[in-house]
């Protein structure tokens, strides 16, 4: 069984002066953080889904996962800095730091803000809402936890993200 420890996030976010959208995750993975990128369990669907989307292939290499998301204006973090987790258990979140989201929102210009799941949206509503003023959608999450939802069913719901009015 894993245990609990506290950790810091260890990769920086992914933005530009050019993104609109930010997606909020909760916080890296045990598979993220060996990986060093975001979404690296092989069963998260979050590449397919942003991949759908826009139509373009799925990326593999980090390059590529930067790469796309720059090119379709998305901006990528997590609402949580450092936390004490057991692997990699969004329930299991506790002694939360949050991120500093003005960094992204001062540079660029987001017009849409998207939680990615539940747990993130909590989150985000706790710590950076009272910072940001700014409300975040609650998407269904990509996680493989979230297996009842099926591809089809993410893709419908997080087709806000490609909004032409963000």
């Amino acid at each position: 069984m894993a245990e609990r420890e506290y950790l810091t996030h260890n990769f920086e976010p992914v933005f530009d002066a050019q993104s609109r959208v930010l997606i909020l995750g909760t916080f890296p993975s045990v598979k993220s953080r060996e990986q060093g990128f975001y979404y690296g369990h092989p069963q998260n669907r979050f590449w397919r889904v942003i991949a759908e989307l826009t139509g373009e292939s799925v990326p593999h290499s980090i390059e590529e996962k930067k790469a796309l998301l720059l090119r379709r204006h998305i901006a990528l973090w997590d609402v949580i800095a450092g936390c004490t987790i057991t692997g990699s258990s969004d329930a299991s979140i506790r002694d939360a730091v949050p991120n500093d989201v003005s960094r992204v929102l001062a540079a660029a210009p987001i017009r849409g803000i998207f939680a990615n799941g539940a747990r993130a949206h909590e989150l985000y509503r706790r710590y950076l809402l009272p910072i940001t003023g700014r409300e975040a959608v609650r998407l269904p999450s990509t996680s493989p936890a979230n297996a009842a939802c099926s591809l089809e069913r993410l893709c419908e719901a997080w087709r806000v993200i490609t909004d032409e009015r963000l």
